[in-house]
């Protein structure tokens, strides 16, 4: 990639970050549109952490890296610490496919 292109994205990528604070008190939104763009970004993140948990590219992983995922979600859920969920994530990915589960 040319310095310019990537000078031309690293410009893009300030403005936009600057752009938020900066616009921020010169746009009033109702509070419906407020409450679908919340909405928007928990489906974006949900859509995002359910690729990542069940594709590799366009290839089903298997069991074991979803039944991981589902340990951590359960675990932050019951508002465990980081480590613990990390950890216990990995572990359970782990022994399932010790175990020969893929």
């Amino acid at each position: 990639m040319s310095w310019i292109a990537i000078i031309a994205l690293a410009g893009g990528t300030y403005a936009f970050r600057f752009a938020g604070p900066v616009l921020r008190d010169r746009f009033t939104m109702s509070q419906e549109l407020r409450r679908y763009l919340e909405l928007a970004a928990i489906a974006l993140l949900a859509a995002l952490i359910g690729t990542a948990a069940l594709l590799d590219g366009t290839h089903f992983v298997g069991i074991a890296r979803p039944a991981g995922v589902l340990v951590g979600a359960i675990l932050a859920w019951r508002k465990l610490p980081f480590v613990v969920v990390v950890v216990a994530a990995a572990l359970t990915a782990a022994l399932l496919r010790l175990a020969g589960v893929e």
